[in-house]
């Protein structure tokens, strides 16, 4: 049974500086809590979302029937992520179209919609601002920092940003930057939004439009590359979507792959913001921690100072495990407490949100470790007081 989650909002007017060297000032990031904050503030843990995910990661809003947040199943009273023991933040990045300031909101300086005009962010920018937010909330620091694909690259960059405001970094189902491969299909998904005539050069609210067509495909692109090919083999093989009689035809749906493939462009195209989806596959594209450590990795680590949980599924191939072993390899190197779990789970990259048993498992047990901690802690704290 889902808890009841309730969306907040913070306003910022201070300018936040941005890496591209740009800035941005009055905008609004929107974010959740779950479970209570303890009186010295340590339980809290920031969960950093993925590319079409939001500040949403747990809970049902009240009357509205199968709106569970996004990770619900690893969040909540009770589960591997205790809101028993923790204080859960779910923060929408800047840029998002989910309550956060982004390219459908109005430009201040325009009083117009900013479109292509909103500045480029990076996963570091997303960073500072939630960081910025918790010093509103009063919270200096963490007990961890957890997310899974672009949200892992998150909870890496919170380890080299902020080091001192974290004690665990948990990085699922993620990488240390993109390779070549990743960084194609994301061009092409942007490609077919920006070619969509609907797409106006980003302008497109004036003209009352959505690119819908090229949204579709990008998504179509995108959810090839979260399935592994055992299950889109099990799911699909070569069905046939109307009887066992081909068509003879270019343009019909014939395969159900076609059918599913077609309904989740279809469904993503009513709710995602094309702009929005540019920013954050090239926030993607950027990340790259060892760039300014002459592409070396091992001194890009070297700063943290967290103890890191890393997860990887076997059959994802979009964040291989190869990468995460790129990170735990570096961390070794810089002496820094590293745990390491490569889940054999058929499902791909969307395996970081599913209910594998192994990796719940994993997660519970990390997560308690947290949790005694931070009871030892306080133990400590009453005895030295009483002395």
């Amino acid at each position: 049974m889902s808890f009841i989650a309730t969306p907040q909002s913070m306003h910022f007017d201070e300018a936040l500086p941005l890496q591209s060297g740009g800035s941005i000032a009055n905008y609004d990031l929107a974010f959740e809590t779950y479970g209570q904050l303890n009186a010295d503030k340590s339980n809290a843990i920031v969960v950093c979302h993925a590319l079409n995910a939001s500040h949403h990661v747990a809970g049902s809003y009240e009357g509205q029937p199968k709106s569970e947040g996004w990770w619900d199943n690893m969040i909540g009273p009770g589960k591997a992520v205790d809101t028993n023991q923790f204080f859960v933040i779910g923060i929408n990045n800047l840029g998002s179209c989910f309550g956060s300031t982004g390219p459908m909101h109005i430009n201040p300086v325009t009083d117009k919609p900013y479109g292509a005009d909103f500045p480029v962010v990076t996963v570091e920018d997303w960073v500072d601002a939630q960081a910025r937010l918790l010093d509103r909330l009063g919270i200096h620091k963490l007990a961890a920092v957890l997310g899974g694909s672009l949200g892992g690259m998150q909870a890496l960059s919170w380890s080299l940003r902020y080091p001192e405001r974290m004690s665990h970094a948990v990085v699922v189902a993620s990488a240390p930057n993109l390779n070549a491969e990743n960084i194609a299909f994301n061009e092409v998904a942007r490609r077919a939004i920006v070619t969509d005539p609907d797409f106006n050069c980003g302008h497109f609210y004036e003209h009352g439009v959505v690119p819908a067509r090229g949204l579709r495909i990008a998504r179509m692109i995108g959810h090839i590359t979260y399935l592994s090919d055992d299950v889109m083999n099990q799911k699909f093989g070569r069905q046939l979507r109307d009887g066992l009689q081909l068509k003879y035809s270019t343009q019909d749906v014939e395969f159900q792959i076609e059918s599913y493939l077609r309904y989740q462009g279809e469904k993503f195209s009513g709710y995602f913001d094309a702009n929005t989806y540019l920013l954050i596959t090239r926030a993607l594209d950027y990340f790259d921690p060892a760039r300014s450590h002459g592409g070396e990795l091992t001194p890009a680590l070297a700063v943290a100072q967290a103890k890191f949980l890393l997860v990887s599924f076997t059959t994802d191939w979009r964040f291989a495990p190869a990468r995460s072993r790129e990170i735990v390899k570096s961390l070794l190197e810089n002496n820094r407490d590293v745990s390491y779990a490569e889940i054999d789970a058929p499902h791909g990259h969307d395996a970081f949100l599913l209910d594998d048993p192994r990796y719940m498992s994993v997660m519970r047990s990390y997560f308690e470790g947290i949790a005694q901690e931070l009871k030892t802690a306080n133990r400590a704290e009453r005895t030295g007081d009483a002395a």
